[in-house]
């Protein structure tokens, strides 16, 4: 009887530790500040958890505040499901209400707690031919240009020849070792067709290589062979 009676004060002691621990993790947002159950750090909500208040959360914290991946419910009603970052839609989500007697629906990206628009898609390789590797990315400026490169043993491919670049939009040019397309307008797609000898330079073969661009920017393209 003495056992059973340790065991369940041990228990008690821990559930109440476990509560008084709930009870000082704070959401920093007022309207979820009230009741928390989840993750802590420090005092602070900190990985999964809810929260409730007058509005509610279910999803990642992180130093207080949802971040991550979570469901907001409104007190009015609406709900938005997808990325937050700082205790703001940041990121992919879904935004839901209702409105004049039917569900409305807003899918798209958001930044800082604002809607910017429709997920825009990832380029896409539409054709791929004897290219052994390539890469895609987005610089930081504001220009709308697509530049591309060869590379080959980690230098510019020399054993180039028949290139043929076609594209959707823009006119030709040339940065340094760089080739492409300014001024094109997006979506964008370029086709580029060349003959290259292989590492060991014992035999040619020719490459097809396409991809469509959705996002506009200024863009690098490098192909390996």
């Amino acid at each position: 009887m003495k056992k059973i009676s340790y065991l369940v004060l041990v228990l008690f002691m821990f559930l109440s530790h476990t509560l008084t621990a709930q009870d000082n993790c704070k959401v920093l947002l007022p309207a979820l500040s009230g009741e928390y159950t989840g993750g802590c750090k420090k005092g602070l909500a900190n990985g999964r958890g809810t929260a409730k208040g007058t509005d509610q959360y279910t999803g990642q914290f992180k130093n207080g505040l949802p971040d991550g991946k979570g469901i907001y419910t409104w007190e009015t009603g609406e709900i938005y499901d997808g990325s937050w970052k700082n205790g703001m839609r940041h990121g992919i989500g879904t935004y839901s209400w209702f409105s004049q007697g039917q569900d409305t629906v807003m899918h798209g990206q958001w930044n800082e707690d604002q809607y910017t628009g429709p997920v825009i898609p990832k380029p896409r390789i539409t054709q791929n031919n004897n290219v052994e590797r390539y890469t895609i990315r987005k610089e930081n400026t504001n220009t709308n240009r697509v530049l591309l490169s060869f590379l080959q043993n980690g230098l510019p491919n020399g054993t180039i020849t028949n290139l043929m670049l076609a594209c959707s939009s823009g006119y030709e040019t040339s940065l340094g070792p760089l080739t492409g397309f300014e001024g094109v307008t997006f979506p964008f797609t370029v086709n580029v067709r060349y003959t290259t000898m292989n590492k060991l330079k014992t035999a040619t073969f020719d490459v097809r290589f396409e991809v469509e661009i959705y996002e506009p920017g200024d863009w690098r393209i490098v192909l390996y062979n």
